[in-house]
């Protein structure tokens, strides 16, 4: 009787046993499942989340650009930085729909998304800034172009006018940083314009006597000195006072005939902005008038030869006259 109590004990012990692993089981798996709903409905909230941002992010980004179109103009380097912001907010676009795909960066995508507008902010005002110095360069530029006109209308001569007007009208189109090229050709037109022409050039070919009386001679190796006389023209635009002349003698071979013991030297050419041999230099007390101005010219070396020779006149480094004579 006792065995048969002692196995019933036994039985009901097992039998707790069991029923406590089973009801621990159950309680296990029933934690379980709540903690799955728990992170399914997580996920839901999350990926329900995401789509919200990306339908937002898209939003934000066709915004962006249609206000980044907006301001584009006929500038072509405003309009160049306006690309290549669009292509940058492109990339960062691509960025946060990489975390929105991840389906755990939202936190990272709510913060990009909010650089993103902070981003299109700052190139709007970039964009703005630009278009506002665009203006006043602009600006400055009309009042150079006034200066110039004003500058224009200073000269007298209407063929030296008409060919600045010409200069100048090419020159308005340039910005700000073209003011000192234009001040250098303005002043380079002004003295052209007050640059004396010479007309009326003639030489005559002499020989000097024992008695040193000089006479007229045409053939080449009977001469040893020429004289040459020119007209200088009535000029209101060049100062009354010393007017240097630049002559310059070319033999028939084309070589300039130059003697450094005679005054021979080097001017600068303001036409082809080089350095040019002249022959001698003449002085003159210029009046604004047209005046005859003669003056000799005697290597005394036997330096001529039979030929044609070409005398040219320079003026404030412009040739003003040319001329031709034979030699037999």
């Amino acid at each position: 009787m006792a065995n048969n109590n002692s196995s019933q004990q036994r039985l009901l012990i097992i039998a707790g046993i069991v029923i406590a692993v089973l009801l621990l089981t159950n309680g296990i798996l029933l934690f379980n499942k709540y903690k799955q709903d728990d992170v399914v409905d997580t996920q839901a909230a999350q990926l329900d989340e995401s789509n919200k941002l990306k339908i937002e992010l898209e939003k934000q980004y066709q915004e962006a650009l249609s206000e980044l179109e907006e301001m584009r103009g006929s500038n072509d380097e405003l309009n160049a930085i306006i690309d290549q912001q669009k292509e940058e907010l492109r990339q960062q676009k691509a960025k946060i729909d990489g975390l929105l795909a991840s389906g755990n960066e939202v936190s990272r995508a709510k913060a990009e998304m909010k650089n993103m507008r902070s981003q299109v902010a700052g190139y709007v005002a970039e964009i703005e800034r630009m278009k506002t110095e665009i203006e006043g360069l602009k600006g400055e530029r009309d009042q150079l172009t006034s200066r110039t006109q004003t500058l224009t209308a200073n000269l007298d001569s209407a063929a030296v006018r008409a060919s600045q007007l010409e200069g100048e009208k090419s020159a308005l189109t340039a910005e700000k940083q073209q003011l000192t090229t234009e001040k250098t050709e303005l002043t380079e037109k002004v003295t052209l314009g007050s640059a004396i022409k010479v007309d009326k050039i003639t030489v005559t070919p002499l020989k000097e006597r024992n008695s040193g009386k000089t006479v007229k001679k045409k053939y080449a190796k009977n001469v040893d000195q020429l004289k040459i006389c020119f007209t200088t023209s009535e000029n209101r635009v060049a100062r009354p006072g010393n007017e240097t002349f630049y002559v310059r003698l070319l033999n028939p071979v084309g070589e300039t005939m130059a003697i450094d013991e005679l005054g021979s030297g080097m001017f600068h050419s303001k036409e082809h902005n080089d350095k040019i041999r002249y022959t001698f230099t003449k002085d003159y007390d210029y009046n604004q008038d047209a005046a005859e101005v003669c003056f000799n010219w005697d290597p005394n070396v036997g330096a001529f030869s039979k030929g044609k020779y070409t005398v040219e006149v320079y003026n404030k480094g412009y040739i003003t006259g040319k001329s031709t004579f034979d030699l037999k």
